[in-house]
């Protein structure tokens, strides 16, 4: 009862706009003294933070972040759409399939769906706009290229879920990258279908000759160099998800240097992954505090008993917990979702026999789905931002596709587990 009611304490402190990081520490920490006593919650206050922060795990995300934030100041995204675009020619709604294969590309670089989004809006939006594209087709194509960021490896949100699960970083960023190139290729076919039904939703594009095709080409092969880099060298075994890491923002780095940053734009890009970084681990930090709670609670193990004295099959407690998900999606933040629940239903899950790799896939599916629908849909608002004369409803009505896209998606992961597992 002391759980439950720590736990309602904190959903009215998110109903509150407290910050999310702020209400798990502080439910924690109150949850925790009333359950064992005041002094061994100090003493968690005061030693968990720093036994957080100097978990070696933990050292990639700033390294990922910086890798985004360096490609984002760099502009990178101009070449990898003006590379895509080339290779579409002439096809009807052409721009839009280079939009989503950019957002692929860059969110392999980014990691971020939310960067993903913003970074190819600015680019991709204006050049849709302006060869009188729908702009429901235009702001859904963008809004969904986004949450490529957060299955196409190297994912925060899949590096999170390794680590509150202790999980190989490596095995979940090999088990993403189907699942992530499946969302890629199945949004080009809702486009295509889209302008095959409705013509008049996209326009054709300029055609482009052999040669330019080829140089198009020859401008996305930075991007996935870097890219091949990481993911080939982790399953590879040649170095760790933390060298990779650091690997991956030198080379951006580099690359940037090359496109013209300067010291300005580099002091710039330092102090973004530093206040991003520092949100992230507030969100790890206040996720700790809460984890200690809930395990003195005996909520996990209490919810594992009700659940089987319910005598559901693997499959019902499968749909339940995504259901879960998706509902909370459309409300919370993507990370601190994660951070939120996966302590608290992964061991309902490892009862019911999955495989926990394959379940991180299937719980960031259902999560990316979060980022598209209502009434939050943090990517519709980044797209809002940059679209201000089109309506909100506009943008929801054009993801819809994109939304039942991922929801084939989900079921084909469920119904072949190997689509996840296979490169393992």
């Amino acid at each position: 009862m002391i759980g439950l009611t720590c736990i309602a304490l904190m959903l009215v402190m998110m109903a509150l706009r407290a910050p999310i990081a702020l209400a798990m520490a502080s439910v924690g920490f109150i949850g925790f003294a009333w359950i064992i006593a005041f002094d061994p919650a100090m003493a968690i206050l005061e030693g968990g933070p720093f036994e957080t922060l100097s978990n070696y795990s933990f050292s990639p995300i700033p390294m990922f972040i910086m890798m985004g934030v360096f490609a984002s100041r760099a502009k990178m995204s101009d070449q990898l759409f003006s590379g895509a675009r080339s290779l579409f020619g002439a096809w009807r709604g052409g721009i839009s399939l280079a939009a989503i294969l950019s957002c692929g590309i860059f969110s392999a670089i980014s990691g971020s769906s939310v960067a993903t989004a913003a970074s190819m809006s600015r680019v991709a939006l204006p050049e849709m706009r302006k060869h009188g594209y729908a702009d429901s087709l235009a702001t859904g194509t963008l809004a969904a290229g986004g949450t490529l960021g957060i299955m196409i490896p190297p994912s925060i949100a899949l590096l999170l879920y390794a680590l509150i699960t202790e999980q190989s970083v490596g095995d979940m960023f090999i088990a993403g990258l189907i699942p992530g190139i499946l969302g890629l290729v199945l949004y080009c076919v809702t486009i295509s279908v889209l302008v095959k039904l409705k013509p008049e939703l996209a326009t054709p594009g300029e055609a482009t000759s052999l040669k330019e095709k080829l140089l198009g080409l020859k401008g996305l092969v930075p991007f996935s160099a870097v890219f091949a880099i990481i993911i080939g060298g982790i399953y590879l075994g040649i170095f760790t998800p933390t060298e990779a890491a650091a690997i991956g923002a030198f080379a951006t780095l580099v690359m940037a240097v090359i496109r013209g940053m300067n010291f300005e734009g580099f002091r710039s890009a330092i102090q973004e992954t530093l206040t991003t970084s520092a949100m992230i681990f507030f969100m790890i930090i206040g996720a700790e505090i809460f984890g200690y709670f809930l395990s003195v609670s005996r909520i996990s193990f209490e919810l594992v008993s009700f659940v089987d004295s319910l005598q559901l099959t693997p499959f019902m407690i499968l749909i339940c917990v995504l259901v879960l998900f998706m509902l909370l999606g459309c409300v919370m933040d993507s990370i601190a979702m994660l951070l939120l629940t996966v302590p608290v239903v992964y061991p309902l899950v490892e009862a019911a026999g999955f495989d926990p790799i394959w379940f991180g896939i299937v719980a960031v599916i259902t999560v990316e789905l979060g980022l598209i629908t209502p009434p939050v849909g943090m990517n519709v608002f980044v797209i809002k931002a940059f679209a201000k004369d089109v309506s909100i409803g506009s943008i929801y009505k054009g993801v819809m596709p994109f939304v039942i896209s991922d929801l084939v998606r989900l079921a084909l992961l469920i119904t072949f587990p190997a689509l996840a597992l296979g490169l393992l």
